[in-house]
C-alpha cells in the first residue's frame, strides 16, 4: 500500500484531498474507516484514484493501468524500467510524468527509497531460501544452522549492498556459514569489521563464484546497478556444478534477475526447478510481509510526497539533485540514461525534459 493512515493524515492536514481505492489494505489491517477518519475519500476502483494529479503506489502499473495514465499526471511508485519495454512504451506513449522509487539518491549517494524494501527484501530471502531447502519443496533438505554434531549450511550472498549485508546478516542469525563476495573491496573490508571478522568475504569474479556455488546450499543473488538491468551472473553452466536441491533466491529479479535462469515468479507459485536447482525469483518480495513493507516504505516516501504536493512537482524534482535522478520518463521522453540505453531509446536530460 502507497500510504498508512498516519502518513494520509500529514496530507490531508496540509489541506491536499486524497483517493484511496476501497479496500486496498484492509488484509495488512487498515480499514477504509481507517482512511477516512485520516481525511481521505474512498473510490471504489483503480479508475477513480487515475483522476488524481498524483498517483502514489508501490508497484509498477499493471496492464490493465495502461488506459488509465494520462498527460499531465505524475507517478510516483517503483517502475522498473530496463527489463520492462512494455511498460516503458506504455509512460511514454501516455505522456505522464514518471518517478521512480528506486533511483531517488539522497545526499549522501544512497538510494531512500529503496533502501527499507532492500532491507526486507535481504531478510526475506533467507527465510524462503531455508523453506525452499527442505525435502517438500525440492530442496536437498539441509537446516542452515545445522545442529550440535552436523555442520551449518553454506549461504553464498553475490553483492554486498543492502540487500546482500541484510541476507548475510538474517543468514548469519540462523547459523549458517557465510560467504559474501562483492567487487568493492572497500565494502568487503567494511563487512569484514562490521561482522567482527566472523564471516567470510571473497572478491566476486567468475572463476571464484563458480568456486564457491560447487558447495552452496543457498544462493542469494543482491546485485544492483540503480535503473539498470541486473547482469547475469551465475550462467547456465554453472548449475551444472551445484548439488541437486540447492537453491536459488534472485532478489535481482525485478531488474530481470542476476541468474541466466531466473524468470519472474509470484508469491503463489514462487518455485521451479533447473537441472535439479530450485529457484525463487518472486518478483516485489516484501510483499510476503505486506505490512511491515508497508509501514517501512511510507515512512521513506512521505517526504518526498509532501515536496511534491507543496512544491509543486516541477520545483519540487529541481530543488533537490538527488530526487531529479528519480524522474525516468517525462513529457514522452526518457530521462533515465541506463533505461534509455537497455530499450535503445533517446536519452533525454531531466532537466531539459521538465523545462
Amino acid at each position: 500500500m502507497g500510504a498508512t493512515p498516519s502518513k494520509v493524515q500529514l496530507l490531508t492536514d496540509g489541506g491536499h484531498q486524497v483517493l484511496v481505492q476501497k479496500d486496498a489494505a484492509i488484509e495488512i489491517g487498515f480499514s477504509n474507516e481507517m482512511y477516512v477518519a485520516a481525511g481521505a475519500k474512498i473510490v471504489p476502483s483503480a479508475k477513480e484514484v487515475y483522476e488524481a494529479e498524483l498517483i502514489i503506489k508501490v508497484k509498477e502499473p499493471q496492464p490493465e493501468e495502461f488506459p488509465l495514465l494520462k498527460k499531465g499526471q505524475t507517478l510516483f511508485c517503483y517502475l522498473h524500467l530496463a527489463p520492462d519495454a512494455k511498460q516503458t512504451e506504455a509512460l511514454v506513449k501516455s505522456g505522464v510524468t514518471a518517478i521512480a522509487y528506486e533511483t531517488v539518491f539522497d545526499s549522501l549517494g544512497r538510494l531512500p527509497l529503496l533502501t527499507p524494501m532492500s532491507e526486507l527484501a535481504g531478510r526475506i530471502a533467507i527465510q524462503a531460501g531455508a523453506t525452499a531447502l527442505q525435502m517438500a519443496y525440492g530442496g536437498k533438505g539441509v537446516l542452515l544452522g545445522g545442529v550440535p554434531g552436523v555442520l551449518p549450511g553454506k549461504v553464498v550472498v553475490i553483492g554486498g549492498g543492502v540487500v546482500g549485508t541484510h541476507a548475510a546478516r538474517m543468514a548469519m542469525g540462523l547459523g549458517a556459514d557465510v560467504t559474501v563476495l562483492d567487487r568493492d573491496l572497500n565494502r568487503l573490508r567494511d563487512i569484514d569489521v562490521d561482522f567482527n571478522f566472523r564471516m567470510k568475504t571473497l572478491f566476486s569474479s567468475p572463476q571464484n563464484l563458480e568456486k564457491v556455488l560447487e558447495h552452496a546450499d543457498l544462493v542469494v543473488g543482491a546485485v544492483l546497478i540503480p535503473g539498470k538491468s541486473a547482469p547475469r551472473l551465475v550462467t547456465k553452466e554453472m548449475l551444472k556444478k551445484m548439488e541437486k536441491g540447492s537453491v536459488l533466491v534472485d532478489v535481482a529479479i525485478d531488474q530481470g534477475g542476476c541468474f541466466e535462469t531466473s524468470r519472474p515468479t509470484t508469491h503463489s507459485d514462487p518455485l521451479y526447478e533447473v537441472d535439479g536447482i530450485v529457484h525463487y525469483c518472486v518478483t516485489n518480495m516484501p510483499g510476503a510481509c505486506a505490512k511491515t513493507a508497508t509501514e517501512a516504505l511510507t515512512s521513506a516516501t512521505i517526504p518526498y510526497t509532501q515536496k511534491l504536493v507543496e512544491m509543486g512537482v516541477k520545483q519540487a524534482l529541481l530543488s533537490d539533485e538527488g530526487f531529479l535522478q528519480g524522474l525516468n520518463v517525462c513529457n514522452g521522453q526518457v530521462t533515465n540514461e541506463h533505461v534509455a540505453a537497455d530499450l535503445d531509446y533517446t536519452y533525454l536530460q531531466p532537466k531539459q525534459a521538465l523545462g
